[in-house]
């Protein structure tokens, strides 16, 4: 966890490097499986006539960037050293970067994405980051949604036994050749111009949402099975 609290702008670009180089690496071992419980909107996103805000768990980053990330998506990290630790992974796999945060307003972030002339046409949003609380759904990316008119997608992310990182959201890391699963919800459609005392109930929406696609990627990757049913009721017991 020391190279995370790297504040040296050389060497957090060095160890960035590294960090992919190891990552990507470390992907190709996986035993990988994905699920759509709506339209197929990670490989297919390209073909379909929406825009979208890909909302994951901020410790559970590592793998959908491995896995899909391509030049029409950007995403929004911390400008924490963390963050530009996972920048190296993200400009690696051919993705923008909109440093920010948005838990905390982000501004001029925010200000980028909803801009006419902003580059990408998708997005992706830890929307716990940068700093929590761990697996709570702060109102940014709702309002995000609001002002660009992309659908916010739930991702859940499940690993066998992953290494956790002694950070403010354990950070997870699978191990080699282990089982890596995710699971995408049915896009979400926010509003345009929601004030922001009308946010709170898609903020509550997509925690629901987040939560349970998230257990049953964990019960997939753990047993093996697909049977989302079964999972949710074993969780629940």
């Amino acid at each position: 966890m020391d190279a995370m609290k790297i504040r040296n702008p050389k060497l957090v670009r060095a160890a960035g490097w590294i960090t992919a180089t190891a990552m990507v690496g470390l992907g190709k071992t996986l035993h990988f499986a994905e699920h759509h419980l709506g339209p197929n909107v990670s490989g297919e996103r390209l073909k379909l006539p929406d825009r979208f805000v890909y909302s994951i768990w901020h410790d559970k980053l590592l793998l959908p960037t491995i896995r899909f990330g391509g030049p029409d998506l950007a995403v929004l990290i911390s400008q924490h050293a963390d963050g530009q630790l996972l920048g190296g992974l993200i400009r690696r796999m051919g993705m923008g970067l909109v440093c920010g945060s948005s838990s905390r307003g982000g501004v001029e972030a925010v200000r980028q994405i909803v801009r006419d002339d902003f580059p990408w046409r998708n997005l992706a949003v830890t929307p716990d980051g940068p700093r929590g609380p761990r697996h709570e759904v702060q109102p940014g990316i709702v309002y995000v949604a609001s002002r660009t008119g992309m659908k916010i997608v739930p991702v859940g992310v499940g690993y066998l036994r992953p290494w956790r990182l002694k950070s403010w959201d354990r950070f997870a890391i699978p191990r080699p050749t282990s089982r890596a699963r995710m699971v995408f919800g049915h896009p979400i459609e926010v509003p345009a111009k929601l004030r922001s005392d009308d946010m709170e109930p898609y903020r509550l929406t997509l925690q629901h949402e987040m939560d349970r696609l998230d257990a049953i990627a964990e019960e997939w990757a753990n047993t093996g099975r697909w049977r989302p049913l079964e999972m949710l009721l074993r969780r629940a017991a």
